[in-house]
């Protein structure tokens, strides 16, 4: 999908990255730190009109594919729910350089950190990924911790895609509708190293939600950060309706595999989800 003029002004993404954090605030999502996110869009701008001070930095990864790109991205060791009061302290821009190794860093001289989040590297590589693959000039990516589905993914039984897109979208239609190709999985890795960052690029590729084993779960969007956020609420309304199925002793049954391939043959999905 490409956005088209009039675009976005970067107050407006301000704002709305903001209204995100506080959201995820509302669904105990974000303890402490925890969570980041990030808008990548290929249009002009002016990052020093809101961020007076300009350094020069090498990026984590390599993404000649994203040269004259610019990302608004949170910065290391910041609090979510705290962006809407003041996003100039929480967030920097970074525009790609035509090498695709370095870039500009916009942040402010009253800003809470001193770089961008430790998952700078995942979101530079998935916006690169999808950008390329679709085409499109405007990607955003939210990583968090809901609570609900990260304790699933302690469970040895939800450990792999299928078992937590069957059991994790099963309580409502609108859940099958909203994420159709179902849920992506990846094993635990250390947070922030290069292991996580491919082994998302994977999962990503055929996923707009993955769960991080024992750690959060990351969502993208090509359409708005909204879009991305409403992703995370459906999969975390899914698991806390699992949650409550295991607490009552598994009494609910969801929706049964021929209920779920009426909704997919009536709107046309790959049964995947089944």
């Amino acid at each position: 999908m490409l956005i088209q003029p009039p675009y976005p002004k970067l107050e407006e993404y301000f704002t709305e990255i903001g209204e995100v954090g506080a959201r995820l605030s509302e669904l105990n999502c974000c303890e402490g730190s925890s969570g980041n996110i990030s808008v990548c869009f290929n249009w002009p701008c002016e990052p020093d009109k809101l961020l007076s001070e300009q350094i020069q930095v090498k990026l984590p990864v390599f993404i000649p594919k994203l040269a004259g790109f610019t990302l608004i991205v949170t910065g290391s060791g910041c609090r979510l729910p705290e962006i809407y009061r003041n996003p100039a302290r929480y967030l920097c821009i970074v525009q790609i350089h035509a090498d695709g190794k370095t870039g500009s860093l916009f942040r402010s001289p009253q800003r809470c950190f001193e770089k961008p989040t430790s998952e700078f590297n995942s979101h530079l590589a998935s916006h690169c990924q999808q950008i390329v693959a679709t085409g499109a000039n405007f990607h955003a990516l939210v990583h968090t911790h809901p609570p609900y589905l990260t304790f699933l993914s302690n469970i040895p039984t939800y450990q792999n895609a299928h078992m937590l897109t069957r059991r994790v979208l099963c309580w409502q239609p609108e859940m099958i509708t909203h994420i159709p190709e179902g849920l992506g999985w990846v094993p635990f890795c250390v947070p922030g190293s290069d292991d996580l960052m491919n082994a998302s690029l994977n999962a990503l590729k055929t996923n707009r939600v993955i769960v991080w084993a024992k750690h959060g779960i990351v969502a993208r969007s090509e359409i708005g950060l909204k879009n991305a956020l409403d992703l995370i609420e459906f999969t975390e309304a899914g698991a806390r309706y699992e949650f409550f199925n295991l607490a009552s002793g598994g009494q609910g049954e969801g929706l049964l595999p021929n209920e779920i391939g009426a909704i997919c043959d009536f709107y046309h999905f790959e049964q995947n989800i089944i």
